[in-house]
């Protein structure tokens, strides 16, 4: 019998030996690669944090010891040995584990994480709460260099530096090359400087060249400063308040075990970082191999590493923006992509191969995202911020004081929208049309398919005198015929898919399938519905849908969003205008005040009340209404 299979929690894994722990990482490693060969999900980075996670719940003792996980997509070999390798299989599936860390979900996740960088300010919290209470137990972030290029990690830092709070950091560093490459020296070091002889002598020296005079302190203090500069290489973590140890490697979980040790036991006043340097993929050479080191896959075959590929013949929403984009900046030499540490995400990858001098992928920065884009916009450029629109809320503050304020004409591509499936709410685009239409001089737009979402790619390149925002979701289009990069929208012109009596379906996004198959539903029972593409939630077309308000008994929007979104801005225009003194029965379908665990996406809208059937039923439902009875047939325009 595999030992890993005797760990099924942290207390199990420190009842071995350390001569043991290599063992057990190597077996913990196998079962990994099976688990997502069969559920999918993030590979990579859980295969280069294998050791430091042995480590981590061999030397503290978790859950006591808080241990949180920075975006936490490396967490699925810590969930296999904190309790929850029973369920390990069902990853990312409707009512099975999450992707990510779930404090709802075990007491070992301390933290709740998706979005990056928020590690080292919620431990630092917790180190802090645990101050106030008179808790001496440990706290540590886990946080990879990639996270590390946020300003909220910095920003954290400083403040835990300030505070001299007792915080573990790790810094995963398994891509950036901040530091040397690792040998015997530097294990050496790393233990000598981790050690609780040196934090004691350390302290000593600083007792005594406080005895002297002012000038010999402050040459003493730079004299100790330099010296651990030149072993250690950490001059930034020290500036920012750290006692820095490393660079150290991440697969040597016996080295890892001593040094982590010796850190617990040191008596640290004040904050340490370790630096950790991993290898993303490690252990599993198709990973190992690969472009982004397997770091999101589908279902694969072990052996081969081959994933497994959809079936669809349309193209992928995202390919669609990119092929786009490309075609226009052939012609345009203003067009710029900007990123977040997304490109292949968000199809930049594609743009850039074409115009590399034209690509600016920033890191994990979206706030400064957007500020750049609004600086090159102020020049006269045409930026393209793609962002997925969860990852757009973090820059929200920008979005408002530095592109909407100034109408500054950036162009927000927005990934993502709507429900996106096993990652689950932490990555559902459900807010971007509620916090992009309240803002003034700003365009808002929708794609109902991927013939739609060219026509609006192509509007926004001649929108230069404030911003523009189009959303589009995950997956791929219909399958239909693109249009060329001449066809238009004209701004707040909706358009009429179907004409009908009595009842009148009015769509803003990726909905319109739903809508169309829900109309025949009611159309076999006698109701012919007409259907109306909105396209725009800012600006309204106002003249269409005051003609449909006052030509149909029932008026129903639909949109993948929350509330104050495109329906609430269309019941303010029908409000404004009287209209439900008329006696019209308005509904207003959206995302429901909850949020929608992972499933398959047919199952979340099924869930989420925004599926065909789902329509259909709330038309039969408005219909039979006898709350509002009159009605005015009289045509109003404006």
């Amino acid at each position: 019998m595999k030992i890993i299979k005797q760990i099924n929690f942290p207390s199990d894994l420190r009842k071995f030996k350390k001569k043991d722990l290599k063992q057990i990482s190597d077996e913990l490693r196998e079962e990994l690669i099976d688990v997502v060969s069969e559920t999918g999900g993030h590979l990579g980075a859980g295969l280069g944090v294998v050791e430091l996670t042995v480590a981590l719940h061999y030397v503290f003792d978790t859950p006591k010891d808080k241990l949180v996980w920075d975006v936490s997509h490396q967490c699925y070999p810590h969930k296999i040995i904190t309790g929850r390798r029973d369920r390990i299989k069902t990853l990312r599936k409707g009512g099975g584990l999450s992707g990510f860390t779930k404090r709802s979900e075990s007491e070992y996740d301390p933290f709740g994480a998706a979005h990056s960088s928020t590690s080292i300010s919620s431990t630092l919290g917790m180190a802090v709460a645990k101050k106030l209470s008179n808790n001496n137990n440990n706290v540590i972030a886990v946080i990879g260099d990639g996270a590390m290029s946020a300003g909220m990690a910095y920003e954290a830092m400083n403040n835990a530096g300030a505070l001299k709070s007792n915080l573990i950091v790790i810094l995963n560093d398994n891509d950036m090359s901040i530091a040397r490459p690792v040998g015997a020296m530097s294990k050496y070091l790393a233990k000598l400087l981790s050690g609780k002889l040196y934090f004691s002598l350390r302290e000593t020296i600083k007792m005594i060249i406080s005895s002297f005079s002012k000038r010999f302190s402050q040459k003493a203090g730079k004299a100790e400063d330099l010296l651990r500069n030149i072993v250690t290489g950490g001059t930034l973590f020290n500036e920012l308040g750290f006692y820095y140890v490393g660079p150290i490697d991440g697969h040597d979980v016996e080295n890892l075990v001593e040094i982590l040790e010796n850190v617990k036991n040191s008596n640290h006043n004040g904050p340490v970082l370790i630096h950790v340097r991993t290898q993303k993929g490690k252990g599993y050479r198709p990973a190992e191999e690969s472009g982004d080191k397997y770091h999101g896959v589908s279902k694969f075959n072990v052996s081969t590493g081959e994933q497994s590929k959809s079936k669809s013949s349309a193209p992928s929403y995202t390919k669609v923006f990119a092929e786009t984009l490309i075609k226009h900046a052939e012609q345009d030499t203003k067009i710029i992509g900007i990123t977040g540490a997304m490109p292949s995400g968000t199809g930049l990858n594609i743009f850039e191969k074409k115009f590399p001098d034209r690509t600016f992928d920033v890191g994990i920065a979206e706030q400064h995202a957007v500020t750049f884009a609004a600086g090159l916009a102020t020049e006269g450029y045409k930026p393209y911020a793609a962002i997925y629109s969860t990852f757009l809320q973090r820059a929200y503050d920008q979005v408002v004081h530095d592109v909407a304020l100034q109408s500054l004409p950036v162009r927000f591509a927005i990934d993502r929208a709507g429900l996106v499936g096993a990652d689950g709410p932490t990555h559902a685009g459900s807010f971007d049309v509620t916090y992009l239409s309240t803002l003034p001089n700003f365009v808002v737009m929708a794609a109902s398919d991927e013939a739609e979402l060219v026509k609006m790619i192509n509007t926004t390149i001649e929108i230069n005198d404030r911003p523009s925002a189009f959303r589009y979701p995950r997956g791929n289009g219909i399958g239909i015929s693109l249009p060329s990069t001449k066809e238009v929208l004209k701004i707040g012109k909706a358009r009429i898919i179907k004409e009908g009596k009595k009842v009148a379906i009015l769509n803003f996004g990726a909905r319109l399938e739903e809508c169309k198959k829900a109309s025949e539903k009611l159309y076999s029972r006698g109701i012919n519905c007409s259907i109306i593409d909105a396209r725009f939630a800012k600006p309204l077309d106002e003249k269409l849908i005051m003609e449909v308000a006052t030509n149909h008994e029932v008026l129903i929007t639909i949109e993948e969003g929350s509330i104050g979104g495109f329906g609430s801005h269309v019941m303010q225009l029908l409000s404004d205008r009287g209209v439900f003194d008329t006696g019209l029965k308005f509904r207003s379908m959206i995302l429901p005040d909850i949020f929608i665990d992972q499933d398959t996406p047919e199952k979340m809208y099924e869930a989420a009340g925004l599926d065909n059937l789902s329509i259909f039923n709330k038309v039969l439902e408005t219909l039979n209404s006898n709350i509002i009875v009159a009605k005015n047939k009289n045509k109003i325009t404006n």
